[in-house]
């Protein structure tokens, strides 16, 4: 992908606890709300319902309001195909929907929350009760989430798109927290194009593209090794990005 021009900013909503914080954000400054699985529930003003192929029919809302609109993996695998695919990315929706949300609408600022991959060993997993830990699951792609967000970010910012996370608790997600003022000045994530391009290279090197998206189904057998040195070199370059104010 290649850097685009465009002003709009994006929000992530998950299905952490913490997600009915958004309930006390003032959200129409957003372009786009983007809701995963459950969290449809949380906030009526959504624009967009992201869910993987297993997510149950009853689970789903009853109906869309004409802005509104169901983004399945019909749509999705296409948009983070652009990004590299799932295995470098990882397989779970938190990414998933970041990836779509950089790549369907190329925004300046993307926004999430309830999306910190920290679950209690006791008391409320979800918004809604006790949930499945999808992202803990025991899957090649998930071994590093605080690298597959950096991975994001960097990505991001390649593209002019700053990444914030507006929770206040513990995460698993690399993003610099913001305090869901969205009227500030905005910022820009600096990166190094030349670093970024390197990795991404690394990566094609290895081949572990499945365009489908459905690796679990295939007998692939990945190097571990490498793909967690490639996680560790995102990790690294994550660090090294500059975060500069812009005056308008």
């Amino acid at each position: 992908m290649s850097p685009q021009q465009n002003s709009s900013k994006v929000l992530i909503l998950g299905s952490a606890p913490n997600v009915v914080g958004v309930q006390a954000i003032d959200v129409s400054s957003y372009d786009e709300i983007i809701v995963i699985n459950n969290a449809w529930q949380v906030l009526r003003s959504w624009t967009e319902h992201i869910f993987p192929y297993d997510f149950p029919r009853e689970s789903q809302p009853k109906s869309y309001a004409k802005d509104q609109r169901a983004v399945d993996e019909q749509l999705f695998v296409r948009r983070q195909n652009e990004f590299g695919g799932f295995i470098y990315a990882g397989g779970t929706m938190a990414l998933t929907a970041l990836y779509w949300a950089l790549g369907e609408h190329m925004p300046s600022e993307i926004h999430i929350l309830g999306c910190d991959m920290i679950y209690p060993d006791a008391g409320k997993t979800h918004f809604y009760g006790e949930g499945t830990p999808d992202p803990l699951r025991d899957d090649f792609t998930l071994r590093d989430l605080y690298a597959k967000s950096a991975r994001f970010m960097c990505l991001a910012a390649r593209n002019g798109c700053s990444t914030y996370n507006l929770s206040s608790t513990a995460s698993r997600l690399c993003f610099p927290r913001h305090s869901g003022r969205i009227n500030d000045n905005p910022v820009h994530f600096l990166i190094n194009h030349a670093s970024v391009q390197n990795i991404l290279d690394e990566e094609n090197s290895l081949g572990y593209f499945i365009t489908s998206g459905r690796y679990w189904e295939t007998d692939l057998k990945p190097d571990l090794q490498a793909l967690d040195k490639i996680d560790q070199q995102w990790t690294a370059l994550s660090n090294t990005i500059t975060i500069t104010d812009i005056q308008i």
